[in-house]
C-alpha cells in the first residue's frame, strides 16, 4: 500500500486537491482493483509535467482522444510504482529517452474526467482517473516520436503559451496553471 501512504502524505496545496484527495482515498480503501482499467468506474493513472532544463517550456503532445494539446500520461494497469508509470509513458508518448526526474514526490493530484469513446474498436465508458502528477527535466534538442495510435504531434511551448494551446478550459485553468507554477 506504498501508493495509499503516498498520497495520504501528499500535502494539497488548494481546495482541488484536497477534495481530490480524499476521493482518492476512500476510493482505494473501497476499491481492491483501483489500479485497474478492470474498474470502469475510476482507476489510477500517472501524468509526467516535463519542463527544458531552463524551466520555460514543457512538452505536450496532441491527444486523439481528448483532441487537445496536453501533458503526457497513462493509466496504471495494475502498476502501483506511478512515478515509473509516468516517465515510462513519458519515452513511449514522445520518444525522450533521457529525461530525469526531478523528485519522486508527487507534484500534483487530480480528479480527471473521462468521457466515452471507442478505443481499438471497443467502447470506453466515461469514468474517472485518479491522477497523480510528477515532475521531469529533458533536454530541448531530443528527437521526437508521434506515438500515432495515442497523438497527433509531440511538441515543446512555452509556459505562455502551454495555456492558450489546450481547447480543455478546466485542464488549463485548474491544472496547467498549477503545474507551471510548482515547476519554476
Amino acid at each position: 500500500m506504498r501508493l495509499f501512504d503516498e498520497i495520504r502524505n501528499y500535502k494539497p496545496a488548494n481546495e482541488q486537491e484536497e477534495r481530490d484527495k480524499e476521493q482518492m482515498l476512500r476510493f482505494m480503501a473501497d476499491n481492491p482493483d483501483y489500479l485497474s482499467r478492470e474498474n470502469q468506474i475510476a482507476h489510477f493513472s500517472a501524468s509526467v509535467w516535463t519542463v527544458n532544463k531552463e524551466r520555460t517550456k514543457t512538452l505536450m503532445v496532441y491527444h486523439n482522444i481528448y483532441n487537445s494539446w496536453s501533458w503526457i500520461g497513462g493509466h496504471a494497469d495494475g502498476i502501483e510504482d506511478l512515478c515509473s508509470v509516468a516517465m515510462r509513458e513519458l519515452q513511449e508518448e514522445t520518444g525522450i529517452r533521457h529525461a530525469v526526474l526531478v523528485s519522486p514526490d508527487i507534484l500534483s493530484l487530480e480528479t480527471l474526467t473521462v468521457n466515452g469513446h471507442v478505443k481499438r474498436g471497443n467502447y470506453v465508458p466515461s469514468h474517472l482517473h485518479f491522477n497523480v502528477t510528477y515532475l521531469a527535466e529533458a533536454d530541448e534538442q531530443e528527437e521526437l516520436i508521434v506515438k500515432a495510435d495515442e497523438n497527433q504531434a509531440v511538441r515543446w511551448w512555452t509556459f505562455e503559451e502551454a495555456l492558450t494551446v489546450p481547447s480543455e478550459e478546466w485542464m488549463v485553468e485548474r491544472v496547467y496553471r498549477k503545474l507551471i507554477e510548482r515547476s519554476k
